[in-house]
């Protein structure tokens, strides 16, 4: 899934509001383990373009904690 987004990321790139919403759809479906990769790949790939994107969004992000099975 990690793949799919990042594809997602780069082909939506082109437009700030598109990217942002995507981006924020990715958060959803990145496992809480892969989260720092995710971001760290995020502000390689994009923090040139979409550094105050990326920040709002990341800092308004929160992984919802997982129950206990």
């Amino acid at each position: 899934m990690l793949d799919y987004v990042k594809m997602i990321l780069l082909k939506v790139s082109f437009s700030k509001k598109l990217f942002e919403k995507e981006l924020r759809k990715a958060l959803q479906y990145v496992q809480p383990a892969d989260l720092a990769d995710f971001k760290t790949w995020c502000y390689q790939q994009f923090a040139r373009l979409y550094r105050r994107v990326l920040k709002r969004v990341f800092m308004q992000h929160s992984p919802l904690p997982r129950l206990a099975s």
